[in-house]
């Protein structure tokens, strides 16, 4: 479920409101705070009428207005045609677990590959580990290496605050240009089934946590044409991402019509789910007190080639740079894939 629908130059400083029948039109996905195309799911007292079979509550209109943006953010999925980087190499006498290239789905996945890579990692039972990286991956990464008992460093160049982890959208979108099918391979989605089902289970123990870090929220798509005709219309991608949802449909919850008449979006077509959401910053902050609760350390450095690794003190490193694997091991094949998020400030009743 990706946001690219609102793509193309945003007026920033434009005062005039936003079309809403445009930004309702061509099946917009909507469902979280913040978000250009993906608001307007506050529940707000009175009665929804709905005739259908399915409890629509009240929603309260987003105040989609230029003026209203304070970030627009493009292009920040690092994405590998092939799928994640997971294998493993030897720098000098450390052994370097590779853990990046996710493209949409760093968060989505981040628990299930980052299972992959510490057992990876752990398999000589070493002492102490390093991870290169703070964003989604690291972070993962170092708690479940800690919970395997080692001692764990990350070394990075930001916190989480300031990586492009922490401007994603925190949709669960766990195939969300995470390959191409061309380059991917044939036993690439059961690899990739085995991490969207690790994470979609670990991520059941943050819900009810204060501050929400990770909740489920109604998502709604709307549009003025059926979805029958929708996919009768519909061009394949040129690209050809690859889409594995079909081999966990027995954990997502599928979209169902509602009545038309029963909500306030003005298309005769609407459809709603529930979806998995993260609370970035929420989660964030859980996961980095989580990490240093069980004596974590960060220490910030940038490294600038391979070789450096060798000189840390673990012997086992944990490599999640993200993006930034592309100059720091010359990974031509990692690029920054499409999609843009218009920022909206929040409103305390849209959920």
């Amino acid at each position: 479920m990706d946001h690219d629908w609102l793509e193309g130059p945003v007026p920033r400083h434009s005062t005039e409101p936003l079309n809403r029948r445009r930004l309702l039109q061509g099946s917009a996905s909507l469902g979280g705070v913040g978000l250009i195309g993906l608001g307007g799911c506050a529940t707000a007292p009175g009665s929804a009428g709905s005739t259908s079979n399915l409890f629509v509550p009240s929603l309260a209109p987003v105040r989609a207005e230029t003026n209203r943006l304070f970030d627009v953010t493009v292009c920040l999925r690092p994405f590998r045609a092939g799928g994640p980087r997971l294998d493993t190499e030897q720098i000098g006498d450390a052994l370097v677990v590779h853990n990046y290239g996710h493209g949409g789905s760093g968060w989505s996945l981040s628990w299930g590959s980052s299972t992959i890579a510490v057992q990876k990692a752990m398999a000589g039972s070493p002492r102490e580990v390093a991870v290169i990286g703070c964003g989604a991956l690291g972070l993962t990464s170092a708690i479940l290496a800690q919970n395997a008992g080692a001692t764990v460093t990350i070394y990075a160049r930001e916190l989480l605050p300031d990586t492009r982890s922490a401007r994603a959208t925190g949709s669960w979108t766990p195939d969300s240009r995470i390959a191409l099918t061309s380059a991917a391979g044939p036993g690439f989605g059961a690899l990739w089934e085995q991490m969207a089902r690790t994470s979609f289970k670990t991520y059941r123990r943050y819900l009810g946590l204060p501050g929400s870090p990770v909740e489920w929220v109604d998502r709604y798509l709307v549009s003025d044409v059926s979805p029958q005709e929708a996919a009768q219309h519909s061009a394949p991608d040129p690209l050809g991402f690859a889409e594995y949802r079909d081999r966990i449909l027995d954990i997502m919850p599928r979209f169902e019509a509602v009545e038309p008449n029963s909500t306030s979006f003005p298309t005769p077509y609407v459809r709603r789910a529930s979806q998995m959401m993260f609370n970035i910053a929420d989660y964030g902050h859980t996961l980095m007190s989580d990490f240093l609760a069980a004596g974590g350390r960060f220490e910030r450095r940038e490294f600038h080639a391979p070789s450096e690794l060798a000189l840390l003190k673990e012997k086992v490193v944990i490599n999640c740079p993200g993006y930034g694997a592309r100059a720091l091991w010359k990974d031509e094949s990692l690029v920054p894939v499409r999609g843009q998020i218009a920022w909206l400030i929040p409103q305390p009743e849209v959920n």
